[in-house]
């Protein structure tokens, strides 16, 4: 006879997960599903068999449907229940604003995924044919079946952080489009510059030595080279400071002065492409700038959660890619497990197994894409610098395993990354690389 429930992890956490989903979809609730629009809102109330009770169009934003909620608490009161559940997609903001109501009326509330939206769509009659009144029937039957999930809650700090994070992330996007554009430009019409220097758009020397160029000759660099090498140096050493420089390289000043003589590249481009590359400099100067604030304000806040010291533990990652990656988690603490994060980021490794077929398997892709970007970039300097990554990461690509590519390797230490992270926050203990290797058992285990 078999022992035990055979119960698998995954089974435990779904029935948590549902459990904790039955806790605000109680069958004492009717389900009042609202589906989303600027200036429109369609919502109906539902019973726990899918029959509709009542239906409705509101014409309002979103905060504004305090009204819209005593509607549907009158409606389910007549029906028998005695509250409601609230459930809407989470489709920009417009979201948080029907939970804060919901919440402040004493109602439940729950989100359903779009994509699980339009699944159901196709399913319901094998069309794509789609209503704002269908979709909000179709919402309503998702909660019913559980299919739905209980959406963030991040408190003032947590969710300014995120706020900066996504305006980092923005100006990130901007300021990586400004040094393709400036190496394309001059690809173009005066490619001499760019062997200057190994890596140009990171040289401030070179930087500052470009915007001296772009400022002073008129589209024609020829006219520099009047100035002499000194006058030139001078100017990019009072340029250098703008660009975050204290040194001059001055191999880097002397090959961009002997590049002002250089022919190639097309000429009749270059006066508009110089001129276009000034103010390109200028706008680059300024993201710079702004980038540099809200990366001071995202650890401001970072530092006022408390979490500055236990992030910059792990060795290999300073408190600045910590902020970025929890600016897109959110709170570490609501997730009930390391892997939960992980999936959360989508860099959980998806199997394909089916009797005796097995699939390759790959990473899910069906997380947060920015948590999973900023997962992936601090991964690439912590595998330099932390000694567990490291080892895990040659272990990984060696050939006594079964190799991974590069990118397959890096996917997983970042999600090792994750884990970690998840783990010092929600114990509060700094990181420690005998436990990171599984050479220890952590204090809280040992002490149990």
């Amino acid at each position: 006879m078999a022992q035990g429930s055979g119960l698998t992890r995954g089974d435990r956490n779904r029935n948590r997960k549902l459990a904790a989903l039955r806790e605000v979809v109680r069958r004492d609730r009717a389900v009042l599903a609202v589906d989303l629009g600027e200036d429109k809102q369609v919502a109906v109330v539902l019973d726990h068999e899918g029959r509709v009770l009542a239906r409705t169009v509101v014409k309002a934003k979103a905060h504004q449907l305090g009204r819209l909620l005593e509607w549907g608490a009158r409606q389910a009161e007549r029906n028998g229940f005695a509250g409601l559940a609230v459930a809407c997609e989470p489709t920009g903001h417009r979201w948080k604003a029907l939970m804060g109501l919901a919440e402040e009326a004493g109602h439940g509330f729950v989100c359903v995924q779009s994509l699980a939206v339009h699944r159901t769509r196709e399913n319901d009659d094998l069309t794509l044919g789609k209503t704002d009144h269908r979709d909000s029937i179709l919402i309503g039957k998702l909660v019913i079946r559980l299919e739905c999930y209980l959406p963030e809650r991040a408190e003032a700090e947590w969710a300014r952080l995120r706020h900066l994070g996504a305006r980092r992330g923005a100006l990130v996007a901007d300021t990586t489009a400004c040094k393709q554009q400036a190496g394309d430009l001059l690809g173009c019409a005066w490619p001499a510059p760019l062997g200057a220097a190994g890596k140009p758009m990171e040289s401030a020397t070179w930087l500052a030595g470009m915007a001296v160029i772009a400022q002073r000759c008129g589209g024609r660099p020829e006219r520099i080279r009047k100035m002499g090498y000194e006058k030139f140096l001078a100017a990019v050493r009072r340029e250098l400071p703008r660009w975050g420089g204290k040194l001059i390289r001055h191999a880097i000043a002397r090959r961009l002065r002997e590049a002002l003589a250089d022919p190639a590249g097309v000429t009749a481009q270059r006066p508009g492409v110089l001129e276009r590359l000034h103010l390109l400099l200028e706008d680059w100067r300024g993201l710079r700038l702004r980038l540099a604030d809200t990366e001071e304000r995202m650890l401001a806040v970072l530092d006022g959660l408390g979490l500055t010291e236990l992030a910059s533990s792990i060795d290999g990652i300073s408190a600045l890619p910590a902020a970025v990656i929890l600016a897109e988690s959110g709170d570490p603490r609501r997730f009930s497990s390391a892997r939960a994060l992980v999936k959360h980021a989508g860099l959980n490794p998806s199997e394909h197994l089916s009797a005796t077929l097995n699939g390759q398997s790959r990473i899910s892709l069906r997380g947060r894409p920015g948590l999973r970007c900023a997962a992936w970039r601090a991964a690439w300097p912590a595998v330099l610098h932390n000694k567990v990554l490291k080892a895990k990461y040659a272990h990984l690509t060696g050939r006594d395993a079964k190799r991974l590519a590069d990118g397959q390797a890096r996917c997983a230490c970042a999600a090792a990354l994750l884990r970690w992270l998840w783990a010092v926050i929600t114990t509060g203990r700094a990181w420690d690389a005998s436990v990171a290797a599984g050479q220890a058992a952590p204090a809280i285990a040992a002490a149990a």
